[in-house]
């Protein structure tokens, strides 16, 4: 019998909700297809020592075999930097484009991450929320995720590319850019782990 077959044979026999099993469905055939999800915070980035430090981190799981998606959150003090430069235009910002100013916080971070690991000599390609197709709701300041099509991740993988995602931000029905509130990158790792 086979891995996934046993797999399905447990998660089928199950009371768990449809839903439920298939998301760990999705985590055990990323585990068997040597799949790792990584997760790095913003003091992990905060410098181009500690992302260099992080990008060895990363090529070393790549070279063991594994196929890599990285979540990277905003360097350092860098969300709270952009709060006070909001702060110093409005007292009260739109949600909808203080949404788009706080994204860039982890697009920076994804882009210098993957700039090292191009710089080591490893295939590697950054995406944001909305590339990956990280769908949410349409509340600014802290969306909840509906759901992540995830045909960009697959392509990218399946190029051997190393992923790195910028966390904490998604797109709405609307096509606006929505960000999942403080501790959204971890949110953001989980659901592309599932």
């Amino acid at each position: 019998i086979s891995i996934m077959s046993y797999a399905d044979t447990l998660l089928n026999a199950s009371k768990l909700d449809a839903r439920v099993r298939g998301a760990m469905y999705d985590i055990i055939l990323g585990i068997i297809m040597g799949i790792i999800v990584q997760k790095f915070g913003g003091s992990s980035v905060a410098n181009a020592e500690r992302i260099f430090h992080v990008a060895k981190i990363i090529t070393d799981t790549y070279s063991a075999g594994n196929k890599v998606v990285v979540v990277v959150s905003a360097q350092g003090d860098t969300t709270d930097d952009l709060l006070q430069k909001a702060a110093e235009i409005s007292d009260v910002p739109s949600r909808r484009e203080l949404d788009v100013l706080l994204s860039t916080g982890e697009q920076m971070s994804m882009a210098l991450l993957a700039m090292a690991i191009e710089k080591l000599g490893f295939p590697v390609v950054s995406l944001t929320g909305w590339q990956i197709g990280l769908q949410t709701d349409a509340v600014h300041g802290s969306s909840r995720i509906r759901k992540i099509d995830k045909e960009r991740l697959e392509s990218e993988l399946g190029r051997n590319n190393i992923v790195i995602v910028a966390g904490f931000q998604g797109i709405n029905r609307y096509g606006d850019m929505t960000t999942l509130g403080r501790g959204g990158s971890d949110t953001s790792a989980v659901a592309i782990a599932t």
